[in-house]
């Protein structure tokens, strides 16, 4: 009865599930928000400035705007890149539904591009094939945290007279050649998302090259309003505002700003934390039937915000989707990043995309199980993943 009861026995009890992506907060967030609520000022206003400073000053980029998420970063940059209807796109097929559907709401059209097997990052050469006369933009995704080839994207920016805009929402720590990931492009956009490498609950950044991309942005943030409008409820005196284009409901919060400023003074320290897990489960993972990341590229930093893992049914004896089952009834919180962006019944029915299309893509989006990997995890709960892992495999 005893034997029989451990191989039933969940690797961590019901209680103690571990939840993925959980995020670190500290008491000098906790301290901020409380400090916000007490001043009064909980929305847009003196602490989104400094976290837009700071922030800006982290990634040595001229100019920032902290918005509500990263897809409004990614809808504002668009706009502001001037981009018209039947204007083309090109972005990656293995990304989150936010990168395709901003491209669609700034009322240009997305064309999608296969990503290398290796690095699940858009495939420079393949992305050359699709340039066309209407191409006017490339939206890359750094994925998981891993960089773009960026000599190779932004050598085709420049010689087809293309915007560049970054979708750096798993790439706040990331590095390429010694530059900062959304500092190659006119814009990048980052996430501040709760699973995210810094957390605001919801929010986003914009950086921007030109002084006026990042105005236009503020203004387009705050419903078009004149910038700074947000400072006419100050003890300045009240400032009336004018409407100077139909804008949209995307400013960030003080009391989201509150927290990402401390965040962002633990930055270093949370890289550290989520880069010896990815070691131990390199190690740990080395003799699985399972696909592992590819090896952190030279001369580039990982942001580690991912760590996927690919369960190939033929060599695992297990499908993913039963290898995510095993991993829950193990109380485990796993993720999938991501089905490619043409297994989805709106794209298809759209664009006419098809899975077959973008092979690299589809396979890995069939396969991908992202395992948890954030600063919060303890030894013990990345040796629980591990037993899991090796339990649903049946190791």
């Amino acid at each position: 009865m005893s034997t029989t009861l451990s191989i039933h026995k969940p690797v961590r009890d019901k209680e103690k599930f571990l939840i993925f992506g959980s995020p670190l907060i500290g008491e000098g967030e906790i301290e901020e928000v409380v400090a916000s609520l007490t001043s009064g000022w909980l929305g847009t206003g003196p602490k989104v400035a400094r976290f837009e400073d700071e922030f800006r000053a982290y990634k040595g980029a001229p100019h920032a705007a902290a918005v509500n998420s990263c897809t409004a970063a990614l809808h504002l940059s668009l706009l502001a890149a001037g981009l018209k209807p039947g204007d083309e796109v090109l972005t990656t097929a293995m990304t989150f539904c936010a990168t395709v559907n901003a491209i669609i709401h700034a009322g240009a059209t997305p064309v999608i591009v296969d990503v290398d097997p290796k690095t699940m990052n858009m495939d420079p050469e393949r992305a050359r094939a699709k340039i066309g006369p209407r191409t006017k933009a490339i939206l890359p995704v750094h994925f998981a945290g891993r960089p773009c080839d960026m000599d190779a994207l932004c050598g085709l920016a420049e010689r087809h007279g293309l915007a560049l805009i970054e979708d750096c929402a798993h790439a706040i720590e990331t590095e390429y050649k010694g530059r900062k990931a959304g500092t190659f492009g006119d814009f990048g956009c980052f996430s501040f998302y709760v699973t995210k490498n810094i957390v605001t609950g919801e929010g986003g950044m914009v950086l921007a090259r030109k002084p006026e991309d990042n105005a236009r942005i503020k203004t387009l943030a705050l419903h078009g309003m004149s910038q700074d409008a947000w400072k006419r409820f100050s003890d300045e005196g009240y400032k009336h505002y004018q409407v100077v284009e139909p804008g949209f409901k995307y400013n960030m919060m003080d009391l989201q700003a509150a927290i990402g400023i401390h965040q962002l003074k633990r930055i270093d320290a949370c890289w550290e934390a989520r880069r010896r897990i990815w070691a131990l489960y390199n190690e740990a993972f080395a003799g699985l039937p399972l696909g592992l990341p590819a090896p952190v590229e030279p001369d580039t930093r990982h942001a580690y915000h991912l760590y996927t893992i690919l369960v190939d049914e033929a060599r695992t004896g297990v499908s993913r989707d039963e290898f995510l089952r095993r991993m829950n009834a193990e109380n485990i919180g796993v993720g999938v990043h991501y089905l490619a962006i043409p297994e989805h019944p709106y794209y298809r029915k759209t664009y006419g995309w098809m899975p077959e299309s973008y092979p690299h893509a589809t396979r890995v989006g069939r396969q991908s199980v992202s395992l948890p990997i954030s600063a919060k995890l303890t030894e013990q709960d990345a040796a629980d993943v591990v037993a899991a892992v090796k339990k649903a495999l049946g190791a």
